[in-house]
């Protein structure tokens, strides 16, 4: 398998996931301006879609979008416990929590990273960023992580989504269950891994 990432971008959750699995994986940066790889291939022609994550399961076969993609790979590895069986309702919780992060957070930061975005448009999008923070961090305050007493693949998602607040204006500090989980995630090893492979720790 392998995995085309960007370096901190929402690909990390998937990386950090397949580290997480102890599967054999390599991994290709994309420069996502220029939509070539680091060895030079027409990323376009390996995911119409232009943009990360998108995981090459074997020739011709590639799967995109997160929230698949690290299911996907916990079910290669059930022994690891990344996610809840499927048909469960912990699975279900699992996608629930998938959904909120993707359409609630994730989402939420574009326009902050979107160049040229009025100052006004960004204070909205950072107050309604925070309103979601606050539903985490009820959350949290009696959970170690969000499906309970494990980590799953939702964590890892969360854990990346929470890594762009300092690069847009958002103190954690705010949400204090919140910080706390996402250093205590950002301790794992697998997550390390991930963030050296990527250029973002030393």
């Amino acid at each position: 398998m392998k995995l085309y990432y960007s370096p901190g971008a929402c690909s990390l959750s998937p990386h950090i996931v397949l580290r997480e699995s102890g599967l054999d994986f390599d991994i290709e940066k994309v420069d996502l301006a220029s939509k070539k790889t680091e060895t030079g291939k027409d990323f376009l022609s390996i995911s119409e879609n232009g943009y990360v994550p998108a995981l090459e399961i074997e020739p011709g076969v590639v799967l995109t979008e997160g929230p698949a993609i690290v299911q996907y790979v916990a079910d290669l590895v059930p022994p690891k416990k990344l996610a809840p069986t499927n048909g469960t309702m912990d699975r279900y919780r699992l996608q629930s929590w998938l959904g909120f992060i993707n359409s609630e957070l994730h989402k939420g930061f574009g326009a902050l990273f979107t160049p040229g975005t009025p100052d006004d448009y960004k204070a909205i999008a950072i107050a309604n960023l925070g309103k979601r923070f606050d539903t985490v961090e009820k959350r949290l305050a009696n959970h170690d992580y969000l499906l309970g007493s494990h980590f799953s693949v939702a964590d890892a998602y969360l854990f990346v989504v929470c890594s762009w607040t300092g690069y847009v204006g958002i103190d954690l500090k705010k949400w204090p269950a919140l910080a706390a989980y996402s250093a205590r995630i950002g301790s794992r090893p697998a997550v390390i891994a991930a963030l050296t492979a990527e250029g973002l720790m030393k």
